[in-house]
This record gives C-alpha cells, structure tokens and sequence, in this order.
C-alpha cells in the first residue's frame, strides 16, 4: 500500500499538529502492509521534522514543496496543485492531516482527512477577524469533500454529528485517538532552560485562548505568594508561539515572575521526555480540546496530572487526572488543585499496555483504509 500525507502548514516550529502527521507517518511505517509513504511538507518544515520527530524510516519519502510560505499560496497550492500531484504518483490513498481546502472530484484516489477539532466554530477568537471566516470555510471543504473523517477523539465525534450531521450519518467517519511513542526516545536534559536542580510545574500548550494558560500563571503566582508550594519551584510552558503569547509575556511581568516563568518552543522529543520525566506535575487548564495529546503524554510517563473538568478530559485522563472547575473563580480552584495533587505520591509507571498505543492507532487506520481499498 502506498499512502500520501499532506502534512504542509504555515508553521517553521513543531506544533501539536506537526507532532499528528508526524505520528501518522511512522504508525504507518510500522505495518507490513504499508510499502511507502509520501510525506508532503513544506521547505520552511523539513528541518524538524527530521531532526525533532525522526522521520527515519526507509518507507518514509520526504517530498519537499518550495512555494512561499503565506496563506495565500498554501492554500492555493492545496486547491490547485495539490490534486496534480497527487493523481501524478498514484497513491492507494491520500491522507491530509488537517484540515485543507480541496474539491474532491480533481483526486482520482479516496481521501481522508483528520479533524483535531471544531476550533473555527467554537472558538473563533483563536484566529481572529477575518481569519476565523476562512478557517471555517476549510474546516467544511475538508468535512464535506472528504471520502472518509478520521476524528482525534469521540468528544470531536460529537462535535462532528452537531456540526455536519449529514456528514456523520452517512456513516464514514470514525474514532482513532492520537498516540504516544516515546519507547525509542533518550531523555535529554534541556539546556536552554535553567533548571538546575529546581522543582518544576510543566504545561505543554500553544499560546491559544482556550488553553487558559493565564489561569495556570495566576494560580502559580497565588501559590508562591502562599507559600504553598516551594519558593524555589519554576513554571515551565512549552509551546509554539500564538495570538496570546503578548498577553502571556505582559501578565509574567505585572506579576514580577519573569525570573520564574519561562517560555520556549525550541523542544525536541529527547527535552520533551526529560521534562516529563522530572516535574513535579503537569497541568492542563483548556476550556475546550480536541484531544490533548501533552495529556495523553503525560499519562504515559505516569506524572500527576492536574486538567480542567471537561468532556475530552474525562475522556482521555479517566480516573487518572486531578481535576478542577472552570466556573466560578477558576484560578482558585486551578491552585487547590495543584496543592491536592502535589501531596499525592507519583503515580506508578504503567506496565500494561498503553491505551494510547501506536499498534491501536496502525489497526485502526489501516482497518479504515480498507473501506476504500479493493481486497
């Protein structure tokens, strides 16, 4: 079998959303029925990719698209060329890993696409004016022009049969959570960040509204200035740049945490793995997700988890998460929450096997492949 990835975006850092196609690529490459992969990224991604998500594998082709890296000629591209290139290496299927603009009738082969979430929908000051008009109008090309939707999780499900329920009722969409893979992964301390021997509370989110990361500074603001956790513990957010980066970097300096707080994008999987692996808890405070993959990582080194109380939450983290309300003074319940957590022991390491595994995701991908795919 021969399977395409769009995997080109406007981003020149990793993203949760490079980290999906990244995944989707190497579940892939681990089946014997799967012979190559065709890894479409633009010029402007092809150094992380390599370098921070280890593209290594033989069946893996990096082809690289050198266009301009602006809305206007990605989205042309996809409209337009897109379709010439896929119908030019005749692959069995095509997979975009996001949501893209295209007709489906310019592909001679079946398309699926990922949906993540229903952001342009539910949370259009994500994007901004204009912006969110246009999100929404690809968010539906992709839902409506594709042959097959694959949705990151049954609370994107829902929102799918809510949005689009012709769509959903005709039966071609399904449920394959994202995955964690770190088995082959090293730790390796991150030496941009000055740790030290330093405790450290990890949040891993882009600097989006509806991660609520303001919330997680005041409440570790609160925490210091009660002295309910140590004086010497750091905060640390990882994750690309965003529309609230600005406002994230002023409420650090009203709150004179610069020294404490620290903000970076530059992690590969080694850094990433390091950070799991030695904070004091992770925390997780979005109003709303369309899977959380850091949550699902998180588990899967067993930290203490500390998550707001909403559906794809209680989804993903079970019983395993400490959780806290939004409502009604939010930072409080956000700063109990993480003291509640803090007094509990380390969760053992899971010795069963993972529920967010790479064999589940590979089944099930290829199990709906099969759908368009003669025997």
């Amino acid at each position: 079998m021969h399977v395409f990835i769009s995997a080109l975006s406007r981003f020149t850092q990793p993203t949760g959303l490079c980290r999906g196609a990244a995944n989707l690529a190497k579940c892939l490459a681990a089946s014997e029925q799967v012979e190559q992969i065709t890894f479409v990224l633009g010029s402007w991604q092809r150094r992380y990719f390599e370098e921070d998500f280890q593209l290594n594998s033989e069946k893996i082709k990096l082809l690289e698209i050198n266009i301009k890296n602006s809305s206007l000629k990605r989205n042309f591209w996809f409209m337009f060329k897109l379709p010439q290139l896929v119908n030019k290496l005749k692959p069995d299927i095509a997979h975009f890993s996001f949501p893209i603009p295209f007709v489906n009738p310019l592909f001679s082969v079946p398309i699926v696409s990922t949906i993540h979430d229903f952001y342009p929908y539910e949370k259009p000051e994500n994007f901004g004016f204009p912006n969110y008009l246009f999100n929404q109008l690809f968010t539906y090309m992709a839902v409506v022009n594709s042959d097959g939707i694959v949705c990151v999780s049954q609370d994107t499900l829902n929102r799918l049969k809510y949005y689009f329920p012709k769509v959903y009722a005709k039966g071609k969409s399904r449920v394959v959570y994202n995955y964690v893979d770190f088995e082959k992964t090293q730790p390796q301390f991150p030496n941009q960040l000055d740790l030290k021997n330093t405790p450290f509370i990890l949040s891993v989110a882009q600097h989006r509204k509806n991660k609520n990361l303001d919330l997680l500074i005041q409440a570790y603001d609160k925490l210091l200035k009660q002295n309910d956790i140590e004086p010497s513990t750091q905060l640390i957010l990882v994750g690309s740049p965003g529309p609230e980066t600005g406002n994230l970097i002023a409420l650090i300096h009203k709150k004179s945490l610069a020294n404490r707080v620290f903000l970076t994008s530059s992690i590969d999987d080694q850094q990433l793995c390091w950070l799991y692996q030695n904070c004091q808890l992770v925390v997780s405070p979005s109003s709303t997700e369309g899977f959380c993959l850091p949550l699902a990582e998180a588990l899967y080194f067993s930290c203490r988890v500390v998550c707001s109380d909403i559906s794809i939450f209680r989804e993903v983290g079970e019983s395993d998460c400490f959780y806290f309300n939004l409502d009604n003074n939010p930072v409080n319940h956000l700063s109990q929450a993480i003291v509640t957590a803090l007094k509990q022991p380390r969760p053992q390491l899971i010795t069963e096997e993972f529920r967010f595994s790479k064999s589940t995701a590979m089944a099930q991908y290829l199990e709906f492949y099969s759908t368009w795919l003669e025997p």
